[in-house]
């Protein structure tokens, strides 16, 4: 069974860098899906380079989106600006998982199709990885904020997502599986595809390691990113943005009430340092290459 490893591209070379070295030794070919378009619909220029990353360059299979998804709408006012924008945005993203299908063509059935944003890496040293024998796997993944070392406590990220290619009925569709296992006698799991009793969730699932960025380059992100209409609408500056960071405090709640997006981001929640024998092997061998992003 070969491993082709899915993921997303921005212009987030630090995450790539991490995310190939890590999982080099596993991964038969690396899939990077980057669009001329941010999921707020901003043009921007193709950032992948092949020559950033020459150690890769026979895994590597880049493929580039040139056009925006069919269905997008026009924002023509305020009034339903804010649902508008999270539905185009919802399209993007889905219009670049799915692109992704072109990437593993010359994958067998039988091999594994992992799907991951960049910043979620895969532990394929897991022994929940490595005994399941279900047909869909769900990675539980340790959550870090800012830094490769500052973790989130309060929740375990459930990311990376895979299945054998004869199961794959979609990216879209793996990336929107409910995290959970259903019983046998849950009859709506026979009509709704979203709904798996096939599945394993992967404990000691790898690490998500999100918003590893400067302050400037965060405030970039999250103005293009899924649910950029929720952050426009908190009017956080850059300098709000580090003062967050320096305090090591996470200001966005996921625990918070889907329907009420004002909440999400009145929350300020303290950081923890680990011990480093908590993140990749990598990383730790690496601390002065990547000094920068430790705390």
């Amino acid at each position: 069974m070969k491993i082709f490893d899915c993921t997303t591209y921005h212009s987030e070379d630090l995450m790539l860098d991490v995310r190939f070295n890590i999982l080099n030794e596993h991964v038969h070919k690396f899939i990077v899906v980057e669009s001329e378009y941010s999921h707020s619909g901003q043009k921007k220029k193709l950032n992948f380079n092949i020559d950033n990353f020459k150690k890769f360059k026979d895994k590597i299979i880049y493929l580039p989106i040139r056009n925006e998804p069919e269905g997008i709408e026009n924002i023509t006012n305020e009034t339903d600006s804010f649902h508008k924008k999270r539905m185009n945005s919802i399209k993007r993203i889905e219009q670049s998982y799915d692109f992704m299908i072109n990437g593993i063509k010359d994958a067998s059935d039988d091999d594994l199709i992992v799907l991951s944003d960049n910043d979620e890496i895969p532990n394929f040293n897991s022994d929940d990885f490595k005994k399941s024998k279900k047909n869909i796997l769900i990675f539980k993944q340790l959550f870090f904020y800012y830094k490769f070392d500052l973790l989130y406590d309060r929740l375990l990220w459930h990311g990376s997502r895979a299945c054998k290619k004869k199961y794959l009925k979609s990216f879209s569709w793996l990336k929107n599986i409910k995290n959970r296992r259903y019983p046998l006698w849950r009859f709506d799991t026979y009509f709704t595809p979203l709904k798996q009793r096939n599945l394993d969730i992967v404990n000691n699932g790898g690490w998500h390691f999100t918003n590893v960025k400067d302050a400037e380059d965060l405030f970039i992100k999250l103005s293009n990113y899924g649910h950029h209409n929720e952050f426009e609408a908190t009017g956080y500056t850059v300098d709000d943005l580090k003062n967050h960071i320096n305090d090591k405090i996470v200001t966005f709640n996921h625990f918070a009430d889907k329907t009420d997006d004002n909440s999400k981001y009145d929350y300020n929640y303290k950081l923890k340092n680990i011990d480093y024998k908590l993140l990749p092997e990598y990383l730790t061998l690496n601390k002065d290459k990547y000094r920068e992003w430790f705390d």
